[in-house]
């Protein structure tokens, strides 16, 4: 059983999941990029930068240095989709297990980050956990299930064994399309929902559009090959929900901006977290449109990351759209 795990990547969702892992004493092996945030860790138990609330365990301890995690069981790759290609290149070399926690698709390729983890790692066994989870409630140890995804029964299972805590419950799925695509288009939609809030249209408007949202990410995903439970389970109806609904979300937080009529570049520039739709929504935008799939919430939020549009007019433009059955 996997008991030694390091985690790339010092965000609030690898601090964390470090955290999640370390809090009974385990040794936890965190690397992150700012050298600010490696001197908290292991100087105060903090990460004042990404999760200034949590306090850490003292087992938890930061490098800078990737080649220190070289002796880990297993890896937790906790890097925005945009810089994954680069950080995997950049790991030491063994045959220790991954498990993907990005969520999105890479410009350019359309590659989820499992299809980046077999380019560039095509040796290691790989996972994808994905699931509603907000970093700041499981550095607490509040109640959280999340779906972990691997193609090899074997690997998923042993890697759910050594991930569950008491408060802390993995379900294991073999569909790993499933849980990318799930974990790639809520945050798009986590995006308008936020517009939603932030231009006061109300609770009903929000409630359509998830269930519209929900559509667009299931013709998505059943037309990449993703099952239908996996889409309507915790990696995708579940974390749809959760980041809709939430300020808490830093995607629906960027949504209220754009939603109170504020420019998208100021709010970017504001952000030392990374919203990770506004990365996505320009990527899989041009996947549906290739794959001939209508996605019009999708396509509205791409084209206001963009600049191309404000909010107003996306929304006149979403609710002018002809009339149609429910279910396409």
């Amino acid at each position: 059983m996997t008991s030694y795990f390091g985690i790339v990547g010092g965000g609030a969702w690898g601090t964390a999941l470090a955290q999640l892992l370390a809090a009974d004493g385990a040794p936890v092996k965190i690397w992150a990029r700012e050298a600010e945030v490696v001197a908290a860790i292991n100087s105060e138990h903090r990460n004042p930068l990404f999760l200034p609330n949590a306090t850490l365990s003292p087992s938890l301890t930061a490098t800078g240095d990737l080649a220190a995690l070289a002796d880990c069981d297993a890896l937790l790759i906790v890097v925005p989709v945009p810089f994954l290609r680069a950080v995997l290149a950049e790991l030491p070399p063994g045959g220790a297990p991954l498990i993907l926690c990005s969520k999105g698709m890479e410009a350019g390729s359309f590659a989820f980050p499992i299809d980046i983890a077999h380019a560039v790692a095509p040796d290691r066994p790989v996972a994808v956990l994905s699931g509603p989870t907000f970093a700041h409630e499981v550095a607490a140890g509040l109640p959280t299930a999340i779906t972990l995804a691997a193609a090899d029964p074997a690997v998923a299972d042993r890697l759910a064994a050594s991930l569950a805590r008491p408060h802390f419950r993995p379900y294991v799925s073999a569909d790993v399309i499933g849980a990318e695509i799930g974990g790639a288009v809520k945050n798009i939609l986590a995006i308008a929902c936020g517009i939603v809030d932030g231009a006061g249209l109300g609770l009903n408007a929000r409630a359509a559009l998830i269930s519209r949202g929900f559509a667009e990410m299931t013709r998505f995903g059943l037309s990449r090959g993703a099952e239908a439970e996996t889409l309507a389970g915790l990696a995708g109806l579940g974390d749809l929900v959760l980041t809709c609904t939430s300020s808490n979300s830093r995607n629906f937080a960027l949504g209220q901006g754009l939603g109170r009529g504020e420019d998208i570049a100021t709010l970017m520039a504001d952000r030392r977290s990374v919203a990770e739709g506004a990365f996505s929504a320009p990527v899989v935008a041009a996947a549906a449109r290739a794959d001939g799939i209508d996605m019009p919430i999708t396509d509205a939020v791409a084209r206001l990351v963009a600049g191309e549009i404000r909010a107003g007019e996306a929304i006149q433009a979403l609710l002018s759209r002809p009339l149609r059955r429910e279910g396409r």
